[in-house]
């Protein structure tokens, strides 16, 4: 079974995924995976992989599912990211078996694995969407709540107070002067009739001010009256003011005529001189308001300083909030464009290029070369017992072993002549021996392949052991 990664179908450029995930440590987290402890059960107990698998414990069959197991990841530059899966079974039927079950667990887990990764990623965007937004709320109510208790001493409107500042200025200077100008008025009034005991102006009365307002209101009614009927909203509320200001000048004239009794004796200059003081109290009046006022307006405009720096603190979490917030919107969209991506299986994924297929012929073990090698090593090991065995005989065979052991020099040498039973004998012995080789070490080693260990594992681990690379 061969496996490759495919890159993305759809560019970076235009649209990434939130799953970076190397093509190398891709395949190795589906390694790992396939050869966790209860996929290899499972799958165990599914094919009856073992041949007595009702014997074996889980750590033996999970041992022997991962010897039979071989991986190998093949990349480099410029080259495709391969993984090749190998499974040696005890019949083709198995194998197969066992490695269209490694096939789905990968596709399941990769799958699985990179939408899990894009869901996770798009929920955290999300929390920290919902988290940037509750906290943009609250410094947008902070904000508002200062701006509604500093109303009146905002930066914004700081020209506008000091505008009105200088108003009330003038205002207050204009009411300084007026009263100023009536005090002097009525000095002049008294000093006159101290001094020839008589008045001038006595056709003339001072108007005050609430009888000129009275005067413009009547003269807008009259205008407006040939516009607009008794009924219309503006007609009413004219005539209530109206109404109003009359009420006032009554009492004016009340308070005036009350005042004048008090004086002179002379009504007309007590009448003029209580207009004065009428309207010189009602200018004293205003200019307390028009002081007031500018007292309050000159408060707000000191503190306009510290409020516009606490306000710009505000406004600057606030901004940050903002910014955070407009970045979490925009990786909230690239999350998402991501999830789908990995929910269309449109990124980085893992596809087959050769399926498991049940073998026709088993590729382990090679019978015939375990034969020939059986018999190669039969007939090695016969010669060089046959060696050792002559290399030991240590018995004088020959005149010259006579002459180096008892250094006595024979006359004549006569051969030992063996009866044709022990002649037979010998050679029914000599191929007993041969057969034994010939036979025994390949049905030995065929043995040892089969029932304890394979002999390319067997040569795996002398080549380990002998650090043999």
């Amino acid at each position: 079974m061969v496996l490759i990664v495919e890159a993305p179908q759809i560019p970076g450029n235009l649209a990434a995924s939130t799953v970076n995930t190397s093509p190398i440590e891709q395949l190795q987290i589906v390694e790992q995976h396939v050869l966790t402890r209860p996929v290899l059960l499972d799958i165990a107990r599914k094919y009856e992989v073992l041949p007595n698998q009702e014997d074996a414990s889980p750590d033996q069959i999970v041992s022997e599912l991962r010897t039979k197991t071989n991986t190998r990841i093949s990349s480099g530059r410029s080259q495709a990211n391969l993984m090749t899966f190998t499974f040696e079974g005890r019949s083709g039927k198995i194998a197969a078996g066992v490695l269209n079950e490694y096939l789905t667990e990968i596709l399941k887990l990769d799958v699985s694995y990179r939408k899990e990764r894009a869901s996770d990623t798009l929920e955290f965007f999300e929390q920290d969407l919902e988290r940037l937004g509750a906290e943009l709320d609250k410094r947008s109510a902070r904000i508002l709540e200062f701006q509604n208790q500093h109303s009146g001493a905002l930066p914004s409107s700081l020209q506008f107070r000091m505008a009105q500042q200088g108003a009330l200025q003038t205002s207050l200077q204009q009411t300084d002067q007026q009263i100023f100008s009536l005090q002097n008025q009525r000095e002049k009034l008294l000093n006159l009739y101290a001094t020839t005991g008589q008045i001038t102006n006595v056709g003339q009365q001072p108007q005050t001010a609430a009888q000129g307002q009275l005067r413009q209101l009547r003269n807008q009614l009259d205008n407006q009256l040939g516009v607009y009927s008794e009924s219309s909203p503006r007609i009413k509320h004219l005539r209530a003011r109206i109404a109003h200001f009359e009420e006032v000048v009554a009492a004016e004239q009340a308070s005036t005529t009350a005042a004048a009794s008090a004086q002179t004796g002379n009504s007309t200059l007590d009448l003029q001189l209580a207009q004065i003081d009428s309207q010189i109290a009602t200018l004293e009046d205003q200019r307390a308001v028009t002081e007031e006022n500018l007292e309050k307006v000159t408060l707000t405009i000191n503190q306009t300083p510290a409020n516009a720096i606490t306000l710009a603190e505000l406004q600057r979490d606030h901004n940050n909030i903002q910014t955070q917030y407009n970045r979490a919107v925009t990786r909230l969209a690239s999350a998402s464009t991501g999830e789908r991506i990995e929910i269309t299986s449109q990124g980085q994924r893992i596809s087959v290029i050769e399926q498991p297929s049940e073998p026709t012929t088993p590729t382990k073990p090679d019978r015939l070369l375990i034969a020939g090698g059986g018999t190669f090593a039969g007939i090695l090991m016969g010669l060089g017992l046959v060696v050792l065995l002559e290399f030991l005989n240590r018995a004088a065979r020959r005149p010259e072993d006579l002459i180096k052991k008892l250094d006595v020099w024979p006359i004549a040498t006569i051969p030992y002549v063996k009866s044709p039973g022990q002649v037979a004998a010998q050679r029914v012995g000599w191929a007993m021996l041969i057969l034994a080789i010939v036979v025994g070490v390949p049905a030995g080693v065929w043995a040892v392949h089969t029932y304890y260990l394979p002999l390319d594992l067997i040569a795996d681990k002398v080549i380990d052991k002998l650090e043999i690379y």
